[in-house]
């Protein structure tokens, strides 16, 4: 979709984007967001990092009133169901996800499990790293060069 198109197909004004029939958008939130339609139905076709299930992505179909919780990194396309015109444009907003609605579960033991995981693999990868040089390093030191000489080596 060119930007021509592009800036043609919403309204800029938060809380109140639209998108004509016959146009279609793609997203791709940097933080978790909701999408909200308020008018019109959509097809909404959701790729997520690292989807382990056919449920964790693929094709939705959304109508008034109905929202959608889009995690950070996702790419989000959506289109009107709508191909006539005088349907009028589809009507949503695009927001951000509020910590008030996470539940007390996920902030206090989902997000830090999810950072200990992070953390966990990070710590391994460097481990890994570590062992890799190490062992390149032994091979310096095998091949001669770089031998530590004992003291009656020395006075050759």
């Amino acid at each position: 979709m060119s930007s021509s198109a592009a800036s043609s197909a919403f309204s800029f004004r938060p809380g109140a984007w639209r998108l004509h029939p016959g146009h279609a958008m793609s997203l791709h939130p940097q933080e978790t967001s909701v999408l909200r339609i308020h008018r019109g139905p959509v097809w909404v076709t959701l790729g997520e990092p690292g989807a382990l299930s056919p449920q964790d992505s693929g094709d939705r179909f959304l109508m008034d009133g109905e929202s959608m919780v889009v995690p950070a990194g996702a790419r989000l396309v959506m289109e009107p169901l709508s191909t006539r015109e005088s349907d009028g444009p589809v009507c949503f907003d695009w927001s951000g996800a509020t910590r008030a609605q996470d539940s007390r579960f996920g902030r206090e033991v989902r997000a830090p499990l999810r950072e200990a995981v992070t953390a966990f693999g990070q710590a391994a990868w460097a481990l890994v790293r570590v062992a890799r040089g190490l062992l390149g390093y032994s091979e310096f030191l095998v091949a001669g060069r770089g031998r530590v000489l004992s003291p009656l080596e020395c006075m050759r």
